[in-house]
């Protein structure tokens, strides 16, 4: 999956964004010697920058991720959250998540992210039904968006804040000759989100699409 960025502008922008420290760079570096096939699962680091403002500016104490990875995104996430602050970090994959693990205890963070394997579908539906989660994060299986996305808005609370990675789907969401299970999706949830009266919403051109969603 590319993003919409030329390499050219993905250059300035990441030179104009605050830099990534040594351990992300490891954590890119790692990942992508790991797992080639799989590298561009993870965000880019103008993208980290985004979320751990988005986090800090919401004043966020509890938040969720679906779909960890190598817990690059779980660290810009936990970096910005409040004192006391916690992530619930959800995943599937033990073998992607080791790494994860590693770099969360070295960055000093590993008390601040409890990581679930299982299922992220039943992991959100045990939650408590209250409005008590301030950041949400998906970027997993795009087929299981819909349902993330409902489980997580009727638990967030007003003023909180929900992204979505990959709305663009590399330009596809706009062609509707492509069909496939992921792209009608995204499409459709995109659709559905935008028309939710619950929320305000804003879809950025920012690498293949993020979505950013406020609970009213």
């Amino acid at each position: 999956m590319s993003d919409l960025t030329s390499a050219a502008i993905s250059d300035y922008l990441l030179a104009h964004s605050s830099p990534a420290d040594d351990l992300l760079h490891e954590l890119a570096a790692e990942t992508t010697r790991a797992f080639p096939s799989s590298a561009q699962m993870q965000i880019s680091h103008d993208e980290g920058e985004l979320l751990t403002m988005l986090v800090q500016l919401v004043g966020a104490t509890r938040a969720v991720e679906v779909g960890v990875f190598t817990g690059y995104s779980s660290i810009c996430i936990a970096r910005g959250l409040a004192p006391g602050g916690s992530l619930l970090a959800c995943d599937v994959s033990e073998e992607w998540t080791s790494i994860a693990r590693r770099y969360w205890d070295r960055a000093g963070l590993a008390d601040r992210i409890e990581l679930r394997i299982a299922p992220a579908l039943d992991t959100l539906r045990a939650l408590p039904t209250e409005e008590t989660v301030d950041f949400a994060f998906i970027d997993a299986d795009k087929t299981g968006y819909p349902a993330y996305y409902a489980e997580l808005v009727t638990r967030l609370r007003p003023g909180g804040l929900i992204v979505l990675d990959n709305v663009l789907r590399g330009g596809r969401v706009v062609d509707p000759s492509f069909d496939g299970e992921a792209d009608v999706a995204i499409r459709e949830l995109n659709d559905r989100v935008v028309a939710d009266p619950r929320v305000s919403v804003v879809m950025l051109p920012v690498r293949d699409g993020v979505t950013l969603i406020r609970k009213r």
